[in-house]
């Protein structure tokens, strides 16, 4: 089964520069350079010589070049093996491979309204039952340090 392929409808060229913020509607893919921030609707893709100063917002991102700046992508983010992100990454997937430089932090899936969260019930349990091992741990401590102090007197 074949991926669904990415139909690019703009392209800004390897010896292109955009200065200021870019918007566009569909996929892009950089070669050239963009200093501003890059907002897409659907894919954005950073070629090994791309160069992005800014953040990117997008559906989904592949990058093979250079990022300085954050990553707003709800879906998949991929760093290619020449990738290079100096920045902070949201998203709902990421692909890092091997020798791609990220520094930065991550957050994933950080949506709190989806987990589910213990009734009042099983919370109690799970108290009442780890209150319950620890003392029987604390108790196991307790008659092996007496064993051990009747065998030494």
């Amino acid at each position: 089964m074949r991926k669904k392929e990415t139909q690019i409808s703009t392209i800004i060229g390897m010896t292109a520069e955009c200065e200021g913020d870019f918007k566009a509607d569909g996929s892009i893919r950089i070669d050239g350079t963009v200093n501003g921030n890059v907002t897409v609707t659907d894919c954005v893709i950073v070629g090994a010589s791309g160069c992005v100063n800014g953040d990117i917002n997008s559906s989904r991102v592949i990058i093979g070049g250079e990022v300085y700046g954050n990553l707003n992508v709800p879906e998949k983010v991929e760093l290619t093996s020449t990738a290079r992100v100096i920045g902070d990454i949201t998203t709902g997937g990421l692909v890092i491979d091997e020798k791609a430089i990220f520094q930065g932090s991550c957050n994933m899936n950080q949506d709190a309204s989806k987990r589910p969260k213990p009734n009042n019930k099983a919370l109690k349990a799970m108290k009442k039952e780890a209150l319950t091992d620890i003392n029987n741990a604390l108790k196991g401590t307790d008659s092996s340090s007496g064993e051990s102090t009747g065998t030494e007197g």
